[in-house]
């Protein structure tokens, strides 16, 4: 309940960490024990499902907290090396689960780049994963570490790296198949195997070249496979990144085709996807209005300027039932060392039982974590489309003329400026 006050911890994730003894209790209705971890003594009991149906409460009002299953953090792929003690936490985003003093390095690959001619590059992905894998090892090596500690458990211990992807709805967009459908899932499994089995490949040729990773004879790989790095593969979220490779954030699907994304200081980004852009002039159906009727509505659904064969492509996180935000995460999930950073958006007006699917699918499908968000639920969220609502009314005016200070507007690159007060907008 540390979220119940707006404003308190602002800055902060929080999920809760959930066993299977916890799952067990819920499912048969049983308390479950609270335990000292000092001395590790029984100090009393709670009703599973008071405590499960508080979680889930909170979470809908305000998208936290998540929750990791804690258990399945410590199974072999996410603690390679158990002698070396039991994985009680994650990174900040819940991707990288990790031992004291363990670090997470990670990288993405942009998938949306891994399309050629209308089908995924297989070659190219391959390749891209080996020199990923070679210069997150070299990260590992030239990083400056705060402690002493974690450049001797990171440098000499584990290696971890986790190597992600980012893209993904912007490759479906490209292949013409839609985020919610059993094809998207087999993609998602396909690529990520592809991922998880090069990055292997990848990190036992650099074990042949600079050796294993330190604590090799006491992990699960020892005898088996010589290996540079613990752990391989990672999910993480991308948002800022993925802006900066202008594509989709991580497995998400797209938050809208337009939209506004606050920054630090206040500051307001009018987002366009860049492939629906480039489709939407090959295909015909640009015209000059199109972006501000889109970010009116938030979604393609219903446009009467977009062909319905691209309504149902381009499908926005609010178009896309939770049960397939579960089922792609999941895919993803079989073939990821780590852990997969996903947030399910639901609908503003979707009710508590709705966010209890989610958890309860999560944890059916074999996630090891998952965090909702129902639209609108805080006063103050990153990225909103009604925002972008409000901004495309001001954003193209009618005139060639500032709507801030009415001095004429310089075109130059494909933006309109005003010299005088530093108004901008996208000419397109």
């Amino acid at each position: 309940t540390c979220k119940e006050k707006h404003g308190d911890l602002s800055n902060f994730n929080v999920s809760v960490a959930i066993t299977e003894d916890f799952m067990d209790a819920l499912k048969n209705n049983k308390p479950y024990p609270l335990i000292n971890p000092r001395n590790k003594q029984v100090m009393r009991w709670l009703p599973a499902v008071d405590v499960w149906n508080l979680i889930i409460t909170q979470a809908w009002k305000s998208g936290e907290p998540g929750v990791v299953f804690i258990d399945r953090m410590n199974e072999e792929s996410s603690n390679p090396t158990p002698a070396l003690g039991t994985i009680e936490s994650t990174n900040p985003c819940g991707e990288v689960p990790l031992l004291p003093y363990e670090s997470c390095n990670l990288g993405s690959i942009n998938l949306s780049r891994m399309v050629k001619d209308g089908k995924i590059d297989f070659d190219k992905l391959a390749k891209t994963v080996h020199k990923a894998v070679h210069f997150l090892d070299n990260v590992v090596d030239l990083n400056d570490y705060p402690l002493k500690e974690i450049e001797k458990m990171t440098k000499n211990g584990n290696r971890k790296i986790g190597l992600g992807v980012m893209g993904f709805a912007d490759m479906l967009y490209q292949l013409k198949i839609a985020y919610n459908s059993e094809e998207a899932v087999k993609i998602a499994e396909k690529v990520m195997k592809t991922i998880k089995e090069e990055s292997k490949n990848a990190s036992e040729a650099l074990a042949g070249v600079r050796g294993t990773f330190g604590n090799w004879e006491k992990s699960v790989h020892y005898k088996k496979r010589r290996l540079r790095n613990a752990t391989t593969t990672s999910i993480a979220p991308t948002g800022t990144l993925s802006m900066i490779a202008d594509t989709s954030p991580g497995i998400e699907p797209n938050f809208a085709i337009v939209y506004v994304k606050r920054v630090l200081g206040g500051n307001e980004l009018l987002v366009v996807n860049p492939i629906f852009e480039r489709i939407a002039r090959e295909a015909g159906f640009y015209r000059d209005d199109l972006f501000k009727e889109v970010a009116n509505q938030g979604t393609l659904k219903g446009s009467p300027s977009v062909p319905k064969e691209w309504q149902e492509i381009f499908k926005v996180a609010y178009d896309v039932e939770a049960e397939w935000h579960a089922k792609i995460q999941a895919a993803f999930q079989k073939h990821v060392d780590n852990a997969v950073s996903k947030t399910v958006n639901l609908p503003s007006n979707a009710t508590v039982k709705d966010a209890e699917k989610v958890y309860q699918l999560a944890y059916k499908l074999g996630c090891k974590g998952v965090t909702i968000y129902r639209d609108q639920s805080r006063s103050e969220q990153v990225m909103d489309i009604h925002a972008a609502k409000e901004r495309m009314a001001i954003c193209a005016p009618k005139e060639n003329k500032c709507p801030e200070c009415n001095t004429e507007l310089l075109k130059k690159e494909g933006c309109a400026t005003c010299p005088t007060c530093g108004y901008s907008f996208c000419l397109s």
